[in-house]
């Protein structure tokens, strides 16, 4: 769930989310208003059998909460995990270690994610939004360039609020976290981190970007300023 960002001084987004990796499940199931509705939507657009030994990638996988999710349903499945924290993937490491020939770990920054083999499914949860817009748009045609003729791209991320609605969507979100009990020092820590290192962008440019990549694209589910989005590559070109 980390991305490199380049900020001047001070603290990096590594440093910052290697901070919290140890707290970082808990805090994020109360950080992210329908957490439950979000992940099974995620889970439910993922175009396989259950039985199917899919092979996954997962950008800025964090402590491996999309990957948990997808193991769940999809128990033959294997991994790639790819992260800019290493205390983030430590943590992942541990909660996969009984499956280990099937996970790989890899550190690394999005904005220069490259992967020699295809995937069926490529997913990534609350990371994307920390690079540049740019970035994003070259991230969303490596990502189809890397899938496997019929694959999907499942991505849960921010939204930016576009006038009005970025007020409402922050105002919404602080209520709805502390109405979940979240400790304000987590509350504090996470207002920090959004207003060094979250680039956000809008609904529309987000799927524009996946459907210039190639993608057919929609947003499935959205919940104030989250969304889960399904991109899905065709079966054969042209």
């Amino acid at each position: 769930m980390t991305a490199r960002t380049h900020i001047p001084k001070g603290e990096t987004v590594d440093e910052a989310f290697s901070d919290v990796a140890h707290d970082y499940d808990q805090w994020v199931q109360k950080a992210l208003p329908g957490y439950n509705e979000i992940f099974d939507t995620a889970i439910e657009l993922i175009p396989y059998q259950p039985e199917k030994a899919i092979e996954v990638l997962d950008l800025g996988a964090g402590t491996g909460l999309f990957c948990k999710h997808v193991l769940e349903a999809f128990p033959n499945a294997s991994f790639v995990l790819y992260d800019l924290s290493d205390e983030m993937l430590e943590v992942a490491r541990k909660r996969f270690a009984a499956s280990a020939n099937r996970f790989e770990y890899i550190q690394g920054d999005l904005v220069q994610v490259r992967y020699r083999l295809k995937f069926d499914l490529v997913i990534s949860s609350m990371s994307i939004h920390h690079i540049g817009d740019q970035e994003k748009q070259v991230l969303c045609r490596r990502i189809y360039q890397t899938l496997r003729p019929g694959g999907a791209f499942i991505n849960v991320d921010q939204i930016k609020g576009v006038g009005r609605f970025g007020e409402l969507y922050w105002t919404t979100w602080l209520r709805k976290v502390r109405e979940a009990g979240a400790e304000e020092k987590h509350i504090q820590k996470s207002i920090d981190r959004r207003r060094k290192f979250d680039q956000d962008a809008s609904l529309l440019d987000q799927l524009d970007w996946m459907k210039m990549a190639g993608f057919q694209a929609d947003c499935m589910y959205k919940n104030y300023f989250v969304g889960v989005f399904l991109a899905l590559k065709p079966a054969r070109d042209g």
